[in-house]
């Protein structure tokens, strides 16, 4: 879970990137990442299984290696987390559907129902029609997928292969805001798209459409939105947007993963809100995480699309494989049903009024943040302006890396930025009656800070471990897949 870590490594070994020293900064990186509480690591089978008991033992004993505390909430997203009461309606949908395979529908129709269940109610809450049958071809469509990036991942494939068909494009090109997540970075990777990034404005946070505007050519096949960002939550002037993609026959993604069951319920709540789902003209597509303010189970998303059609370039289909005709929606071929089951179920327990509640709630627990620090944080500024649950917050007079620091040390897991270098907090349910302590916590941090320093600056924020170092750019990679192998440590 994110946590403010450094990962422990001097200006000299930053440039001399000697193996002596990456492996000093992968020992170091595990000591602070490896933590088996005294149990024997398993690195082959037993020569005799284990009985059930014995397992049900060894599996409470891995449960209380000592961990992140979440539920006092102090994590800064992480864990989205329904209630106690959600929880038991996971267990039960997971031992109902635990061998279930929506790949193979004919056997398990229940979880073809509420998967398509799942996507037609996303829809609708996006503000898409729905077809009227199956020939129908008006009208929003979508598949569920293992997680935002996946879903980022298959609208990215969706748009090549589309412009690949219908415009002869070879060369692809998206153009995407600095601010949006990097799995859109990872699909260019994956799917040979070039990746344009577009400065966001200092003030706003909003991507600068005028340049946007500027890199629009032949090659370009969409472009992208964010609705809120994951670095600092601000959402992109989508309709803005909109017109460029109709004006050059674009496609327009909305990421919404962040936002999720959160951004449809803004303005229901008695927020202010700006405008984001299909009811703008341009949009095509949207991602949206029911795993996070969605409540379902860690593995589910949804890719919105507002066609079938466009829906019908994500497939992937090998009709002369020996082994029959493999057709699947998205990058696996098995997927759990059980999680399919969580996600339906966890959709229908919260309701719209559960979700209205949700939002008022999360979203208001984020305000109050912003009110406090603006008002009694001079020293602080937060970035842009926070519509949903994600608030930012830098500084231009004390090093926000001591601030995060004596956070961590209070207990706080929060998200290290850069570019600027910031910190942010994703407020959940959890938060809510946590903003209090949060304020007073971050009063003792920031009289604690020091002033600025220049080196503040060259901090590099790890995705995923929440900290940050003070790496030069041409040993990121490597350390970064240095930690990667630790994982597996």
């Amino acid at each position: 879970m994110p946590s403010h870590r450094t990962l422990g490594t001097t200006d000299e070994q930053m440039t001399a990137s000697k193996p002596s020293d990456l492996d000093q900064a992968t020992l170091d990186i595990a000591a602070k990442v490896i933590k088996n509480g005294g149990i024997d690591r398993e690195l082959a089978l037993p020569e005799k299984g284990l009985s059930a008991a014995q397992v049900s033992q060894a599996l409470a004993a891995l449960s209380e290696i000592p961990n992140t505390k979440w539920s006092n909430g102090r994590v800064s997203g992480a864990v989205y987390h329904g209630g106690e009461d959600m929880a038991k309606i996971w267990v039960e949908a997971f031992s109902r559907f635990e061998v279930s395979n929506p790949l193979h529908a004919d056997c398990f129709p229940g979880v073809r129902k509420m998967e398509s269940e799942i996507v037609s109610m996303a829809l609708t809450l996006f503000n898409s029609p729905l077809p009227s049958s199956a020939i129908d071809q008006t009208g929003g469509a979508g598949c569920t997928t293992s997680g935002g990036t996946e879903s980022i991942l298959m609208a990215c494939k969706t748009y090549r292969d589309r412009a690949r068909v219908e415009k002869g494009i070879k060369e692809p090109e998206m153009i995407i805001p600095l601010s949006a997540h990097a799995a859109f970075d990872k699909a260019g990777e994956f799917f040979g798209i070039k990746v344009h990034h577009v400065p966001v404005d200092e003030e706003t946070r909003q991507v600068d459409v005028a340049q946007v505007a500027a890199l629009i050519n032949e090659n370009t096949i969409f472009l992208v939105g964010s609705a809120p960002n994951f670095p600092d939550g601000a959402i992109d002037d989508i309709p803005a947007l909109s017109e460029l993609a109709l004006k050059y026959d674009l496609g327009l993604h909305v990421d919404c993963c962040l936002g999720s069951f959160l951004v449809p319920f803004v303005e229901k709540a008695g927020y202010p809100m700006l405008p984001f789902d299909f009811r703008v003209p341009g949009v095509t597509s949207i991602s949206c995480d029911t795993h996070k303010y969605g409540f379902a189970p860690k593995g589910s998303s949804i890719i919105m699309y507002r066609s079938k059609h466009l829906r019908s370039f994500m497939f992937s289909v090998m009709p002369t494989w020996p082994g029959g005709v493999y057709a699947t929606t998205g990058v696996a071929g098995s997927r759990p049903g059980a999680i399919i089951a969580g996600a339906w179920a966890s959709m229908q327990y919260m309701g719209i009024d559960g979700y209205l509640e949700s939002c008022r709630e999360i979203v208001g627990a984020a305000k109050a943040i912003v009110k406090g620090i603006k008002s009694d944080f001079p020293e602080l500024y937060v970035l842009g302006n926070p519509l949903v649950s994600v608030v930012a917050f830098a500084s231009k007079t004390i090093s926000i890396a001591d601030v995060g620091a004596a956070m961590a040390a209070r207990g706080w897991h929060l998200n290290t930025l850069q570019h600027p270098v910031a910190i942010h907090i994703a407020c959940t349910r959890l938060t809510v009656p946590a903003v209090d302590e949060f304020l007073g916590d971050l009063r003792f941090a920031v009289d604690s800070a020091s002033p600025i320093k220049v080196e503040d600056d060259d901090q590099v924020a790890l995705y995923g471990l929440g900290g940050s170092s003070e790496m030069k750019n041409e040993l990121v990679t490597k350390m970064s897949k240095r930690y990667l192998d630790v994982l597996y440590s």
